[in-house]
């Protein structure tokens, strides 16, 4: 295990493995670390399945933790990738929801194992925290009508 002081633990049902394996495709900086095997039987696993899997994901020590069907994610945590292209944004927002996930709105989508993503480009967070009001109104409203963020609509509200 790293020797970080923070390291995020996400529950999964069996599948850590393959999460933190297309979270190491998808993401820059991520890769899979030490896969750990039960070394006996327990509730719901047998010796020799694969109990943890530590990946890094975005530079981010994660532990994936495999275990029954008690916990569930849900959108009151999700990860916010920062993207600075339309590029960019496509490319994760399409990994995602590709891959068994979901859209939801306003740059909020979700995978095929329940883990809530925000893929929100720099252009969004600096026009809706814009000291102009207007200007961090209209952003805000357009963000409002999407799914997926799109750049050039943003850069439209921002203008005006």
């Amino acid at each position: 295990m790293t020797k970080t002081p923070l390291t995020l633990c996400l529950w999964y049902e069996g599948d850590a493995e393959d999460a933190a394996n297309f979270y190491a495709q998808t993401f820059a900086n991520s890769h899979v670390g030490a896969v750990h095997r039960a070394p006996a039987d327990s509730p719901g696993s047998k010796a020799g399945d694969v109990m943890t899997v530590e990946f890094t994901l975005l530079g981010t020590p994660c532990l994936g933790l495999n275990g029954p069907p008690i916990f569930k994610h849900s959108e009151a945590f999700s990860f916010i990738v920062h993207t600075d292209t339309q590029d960019e944004t496509d490319r994760l927002w399409d990994a995602i929801t590709g891959n068994g996930g979901q859209e939801s709105v306003c740059g909020w989508c979700k995978d095929k194992w329940g883990v809530s993503w925000q893929i929100t480009p720099r252009v969004l967070l600096d026009a809706t925290t814009n000291p102009d009001k207007a200007v961090a109104k209209r952003a805000f409203e357009a963000m409002m009508t999407m799914k997926k963020i799109e750049i050039a609509a943003i850069e439209a509200a921002v203008k005006g």
